[in-house]
């Protein structure tokens, strides 16, 4: 009977090694898929208010517009989704946890030795959840507010200094990773 159970694990084991590597490629596939749908939307209500307001005018936007479009994505995905940064701006929302800080040290590490920051991303299985960040690299719209802080208009300083007096979140150059959108899911 022993040898039965042995032979009968044996012949499991493998089917089971193949079931959680499909499941765990199907949740790549998913938190891939969700923390791609907040940049485009931020991106256009950035460029509209940029339209509007110009650049200081469209501050809020990110401030307040992102995080709610976070939470409306999250509501119709069941994903937690959030921003977060090296060098936050928003530190009641933007810090990491460990995890993230850890694969943001290691996506500058890697972006510094030649890879394409938009393709840096980072997904696993942790204790029951699963957790995945995109590398969210500098775009030339990014840099009204994000560029270099002798750079930037006395207008963006103004509201940036009386919105986020703690800012660490300037000095960026085109392409440089500004931080990650991080998702996870409760397994």
């Amino acid at each position: 009977m022993n040898k039965v159970l042995l032979v009968c694990a044996t012949l499991i084991a493998p089917f089971n090694s193949m079931l959680a590597h499909a499941n765990e490629e199907a949740l790549l596939s998913e938190a891939r898929k969700v923390a791609t749908t907040l940049p485009p939307k931020l991106i256009v209500a950035l460029q509209d208010e940029i339209k509007k307001s110009g650049p200081e005018g469209a501050i809020p936007v990110c401030k307040d517009m992102a995080p709610r479009m976070a939470g409306e994505i999250s509501q119709q995905t069941g994903w937690k989704i959030k921003r977060v940064s090296l060098k936050a701006r928003n530190d009641a929302r933007a810090i990491p946890d460990s995890w993230e800080k850890a694969a943001l040290e290691d996506f500058d590490k890697r972006a510094a030795a030649g890879e394409a920051p938009t393709k840096l991303e980072k997904g696993e299985k942790i204790g029951n959840e699963y957790r995945f960040v995109k590398a969210l690299p500098v775009q030339p719209l990014c840099l009204s507010c994000h560029g270099p802080a002798d750079q930037l208009s006395p207008a963006i300083k103004a509201v940036l200094g009386q919105t986020y007096p703690n800012d660490r979140a300037t000095g960026y150059s085109e392409g440089q990773i500004r931080g990650v959108i991080s998702v996870r899911k409760a397994l």
